[in-house]
């Protein structure tokens, strides 16, 4: 029988993911209680906007993967791309940069988020996710290279209007934030883009012979709760 699909896998292949989010204050009694709620392949947590300390977001992880749930993250802004290497030290499975516009970004995302030959990140911490599980040096790094989910959150009309020159080999999802995306929409009205409708159809159309998934609004895809 062929091995289970990675989530990583089911990303690229457009299976539909369950999330669910949760703020990192959550116990493990009230983490527990959500996940009791329907079967999720993912809890998504944001720190963009609200505070976190690096002691909570390593428990908060080891909460979640003891329950065999793992965490996606939305980091504070995309200058800190080239941190993603020590935020998925603290036991992540994926990321999400905020605001991306330029291919700077993404390309010290991808340098920081994966390990050689396809980036340069260190090597890790005892808390990274599944260290424990696969301590040899190069199969971790293998492993992680085709296990980590990199997502990149579209949030103007020049991130909409460039955006197949964000999609980079190592870009597992593209997802858009509505909110932000409005506000820079109304600062275009010269724009042939005039709402988050128009910005995903672009988006789609762009990339649709590239290997990366659209989300729709702000949601990656599926259900995201």
């Amino acid at each position: 029988m062929p091995d289970e699909k990675t989530l990583k896998q089911r990303v690229h292949d457009g299976d539909v993911i369950n999330f669910a989010g949760a703020p990192l204050t959550a116990t493990k009694e009230a983490l527990e209680e959500r996940l009791r709620k329907d079967t999720y392949h993912m809890i998504g947590v944001d720190v963009q906007h609200n505070p976190y300390s690096e002691e909570r977001l390593v428990e908060f992880c080891r909460m979640a993967n003891e329950m065999g749930v793992p965490v996606q993250l939305r980091i504070k802004h995309p200058r800190q791309a080239y941190l993603l290497g020590n935020y998925v030290d603290l036991g992540l499975l994926s990321v999400v940069v905020p605001l991306v516009e330029r291919e700077e970004t993404v390309d010290e995302a991808i340098e920081s988020f994966y390990f050689p030959p396809m980036g340069r990140r260190s090597y890790v911490s005892g808390w990274a996710y599944r260290f424990r599980e696969i301590k040899d040096r190069l199969k971790y790094a293998e492993w992680w290279n085709s296990n980590g989910i990199l997502t990149l959150q579209l949030e103007s009309v020049e991130a909409v209007t460039n955006v197949r020159k964000l999609v980079k080999p190592g870009v597992d999802m593209l997802v858009f934030g509505a909110a932000d995306m409005a506000f820079d929409l109304e600062q275009h009205p010269e724009s042939p883009l005039k709402s988050l409708e128009d910005c995903h159809v672009h988006v789609v159309e762009q990339v649709k012979d590239m290997d990366v998934r659209v989300g729709v609004g702000s949601q990656p895809f599926g259900k995201y709760e």
